[in-house]
């Protein structure tokens, strides 16, 4: 869909509703519960059911919501013709069960990745608008306090061109679940479970620039990753060529020593000058933007800031206001289109 067609396709309403829509949540580990719990503490939707692999954590879950429901199974979620589903599953999950939802005309809200590819995300997102339904995708840090700020000062032209991004996220730990570690269930390792977050809110940031030319290095305990079919990357180097002409950097890694938990930060840099989005002492959520003008700098945003489910809280008010398919989803493919660059399993690019 060009940049046109985005600009000017709305997304479709239906009427408010009379009562707040009824939600399950499929997955209910620590993020899933997270997501659960803003929307309940919001009040713009009600929980009405559970289903995880564990029964341990749906009960948990469960406890911190009364009146919600456990049931076995995604299948029995949406017997319950159920308003949407809140998914937070393995990722080669996502995409499978997110169709079976949106084809039962059930609306989704899901963990990112969307789907370990573009080719998958873009059917899921041709699912969500051939049923006519919301589709949300939990890129939560657009949602920060400091990245809209930053944005805000791009699009105002406040920054002149922006011709330089670097984006970095170091872990220090890595995920904790062994899937993450199979390249068939997560589509990859630290690209996908930490890059994705970045090279969003720049793309988001710049107002989605085309991204015409992508070249990867993945890397796992020091050495080029041999078979990314056995092996995922912990370590990543990238360069993102927009149509612009800006070149965005990212570097991203799980297990690095960098002398805190993490090192996070998004910054751009134009011809009338920068700003950036960074974490504040290794914290993974407590953010601070600044403005930079030659050597000086202006605080934008600071802690606190509590994101973390705003994401959520958002898809679920738009679903109560009666929101159908919104075409800006379409993006999230791009997202993944730039991510498959990396990976080197698509051309990106005309």
């Amino acid at each position: 869909m060009s940049d046109a067609t985005l600009q000017l396709a709305t997304p479709s309403l239906a009427p408010p509703r009379a009562t707040p829509p009824r939600l399950g949540f499929l997955g209910t580990g620590w993020i899933g519960r997270h997501r659960m719990q803003a929307i309940a503490a919001d009040g713009c939707a009600t929980v009405a059911a559970i289903a995880d692999a564990s029964p341990d954590a749906a009960a948990q879950a469960a406890d911190a919501v009364p009146g919600a429901c456990v049931v076995g199974s995604l299948d029995a979620l949406l017997d319950l013709e159920l308003d949407g589903l809140v998914i937070a599953t393995p990722s080669a999950l996502h995409a499978p069960q997110a169709i079976a939802a949106l084809e039962r005309g059930c609306a989704v809200f899901c963990q990112k990745p969307l789907a370990r590819t573009a080719a998958e995300s873009r059917r899921v997102v041709d699912a969500a608008r051939a049923a006519d339904r919301l589709l949300g995708v939990d890129l939560s840090y657009r949602h920060t306090a400091g990245a809209r700020a930053v944005r805000d000062l791009v699009r105002e032209g406040a920054l002149g061109a922006v011709y330089a991004v670097d984006l970095v996220f170091h872990n220090a730990y890595g995920p904790d679940k062994a899937w993450f570690r199979d390249p068939a269930l997560a589509g990859g390792g630290c690209v996908i479970d930490l890059g994705i977050h970045l090279v969003d809110l720049a793309l988001w940031t710049l107002g989605w620039p085309a991204v015409r030319r992508v070249d990867g290095r993945l890397y796992a305990q020091g050495r080029a990753l041999a078979d990314p079919a056995r092996q995922v990357e912990d370590h990543a180097v990238a360069t993102l060529e927009l149509a612009t002409g800006a070149t965005v950097r990212l570097a991203c890694s799980w297990h690095l020593s960098a002398g805190q938990d993490a090192v996070i930060e998004a910054a751009f840099y134009g011809t009338e000058g920068g700003a950036a989005l960074r974490n504040v002492d290794g914290s993974f959520y407590d953010f601070v933007a600044q403005r930079f003008r030659g050597t000086a700098r202006a605080t934008l945003a600071e802690p606190p800031d509590a994101w973390g489910g705003r994401a959520a809280v958002a898809w679920a008010r738009a679903l109560a206001s009666g929101a159908r398919f919104d075409p800006d989803v379409e993006r999230i493919v791009e997202v993944a289109a730039a991510l498959d660059g990396i990976y080197g399993r698509a051309e990106v690019g005309p």
